[in-house]
């Protein structure tokens, strides 16, 4: 391999990555439970929960065409230039975990052109897929990015509200009620966990480009999907470590509790506000520390680190 070859695949290959999303809730409720109504999760120990499959439907969302027209948000991530997504942006970026998505035409794809499936679809190629339970060598099942379980630092309090509907939803009646319809957090501070395996990549087919994508889109991911149940959920923090080796060249787990908020005072109590109610460390605080207690190497000498929240 020659220096150019070198520089190629340094430059296109995909990085080990750890990350951690720390997201702020306000009076909205940021990943609903289907088995209670609809309510903000929360575990039994009263902290909130955020299921990783909601995170990564905002990200296909933002990529997804809609009525055969880009997000605003997609429509000005693929014109960026240091991204470098190519001509054919379109053509390989497609969702294939997408509404309305037929389940024959897919199976067939997988069939009789599995290279083909693979450039195509982008979630494919990041997350994997659930959208096919059944599938034989090719099907692509776990994929390079995922994001754990998130879970809030403090116990959560739920609000309920009944809304009133004027237009009505009963017949023979001119207006109507929605009994304790509005079911969100009063205040939370939640974090997510997130990872990218580059040994899953070979067999994805996932690309740099594809990661950079992701990474690019998560600050975007809350406001531009908001709902009325869902209007002030916010990423204060994407904090993105690159491992200098794609074998490890760090802890995960030291990396994330070195970047964890903390409650303060008391711990046990539902928050109400960031400050005074947390300690959220910054990579300014951290960059100098020893990534083990009594080894000599620090968090700026183990990795590349990023915020993308900034």
């Amino acid at each position: 391999m020659n220096a150019k070859e070198q520089q190629t695949m340094s430059e296109t290959q995909v990085p080990r990555i750890t990350g951690l999303l720390v997201i702020e809730v306000r009076k909205s409720n940021p990943n609903g439970d289907p088995e209670r109504e609809s309510s903000p999760r929360q575990r039994p120990d009263g902290k909130g929960e955020i299921s990783p499959v909601s995170i990564k439907r905002k990200l296909r969302d933002l990529v997804e065409k809609a009525d055969g027209q880009d997000s605003l948000v997609w429509a000005k991530l693929k014109a960026k230039p240091e991204l470098q997504l190519g001509a054919d942006v379109d053509g390989r970026f497609q969702i294939l975990e997408s509404r309305g998505r037929k389940r024959d035409e897919i199976k067939k794809l997988l069939e009789d052109d599995f290279k083909k499936f693979q450039a195509t679809y982008w979630d494919a190629r990041l997350f994997g897929n659930t959208f096919l339970e059944e599938g034989g060598k090719n099907t692509i099942r776990a994929g390079v990015a995922h994001f754990g379980v998130g879970v809030s630092v403090a116990p959560i309090e739920i609000e309920f509200q009944t809304w009133t509907n004027k237009s009505g939803v009963e017949e023979g009646k001119d207006r109507g009620m929605a009994p304790m319809s509005f079911r969100v957090v009063k205040h939370g501070l939640y974090t997510v966990p997130f990872f990218v395996n580059p040994t899953q990549a070979r067999k994805t087919g996932c690309t740099l480009a594809d990661v950079q994508v992701m990474l690019h889109l998560l600050k975007h991911a809350y406001p531009h999907t908001r709902s009325v149940i869902r209007t002030e959920v916010e990423i204060i923090h994407a904090h993105v470590m690159q491992h200098n080796d794609p074998l490890g060249s760090f802890s995960d787990f030291a990396f994330l509790d070195a970047l964890a908020p903390k409650r303060v005072p008391d711990k046990t109590k539902p928050s109400e506000a960031l400050k005074p109610d947390y300690e959220i460390p910054t990579w300014d605080e951290i960059k100098g520390k020893p990534v083990r207690e009594g080894k000599p190497a620090k968090w700026s000498e183990v990795g590349t680190y990023t915020d993308y929240a900034l």
